[in-house]
């Protein structure tokens, strides 16, 4: 196993491991683990260290748009969450 196979899947057994890539340009989901194609954007900001201004983008699949905006709200993070348009993924 190299260092690139050992980031990010290290805490995964080896059989679950993503032994595939991704295509260039694809957005995939934020959530932990999840390789499914993202289908809305989460734009929050941490205010201890952000400009009121600023917005941070985590990308979230069907399945897990609502866990990661719980996530971003109950540490009062959360912005607004939008749809993930072409445009956005360019």
């Amino acid at each position: 196993m190299n260092l690139i196979d050992m980031l990010g899947n290290s805490d995964l057994p080896q059989d679950q491991r993503a032994t595939t890539t991704t295509e260039p340009g694809e957005r995939i989901c934020s959530r932990k683990a999840c390789r499914q194609s993202a289908t809305m954007q989460l734009l929050w900001n941490n205010p201890k260290i952000h400009t009121p201004e600023r917005r941070k983008i985590w990308l979230a699949c069907d399945e897990h748009v609502a866990w990661l905006e719980d996530y971003l709200q109950s540490r009062s993070l959360w912005k607004e969450t939008l749809p993930l348009t072409p445009k956005d993924s360019a």
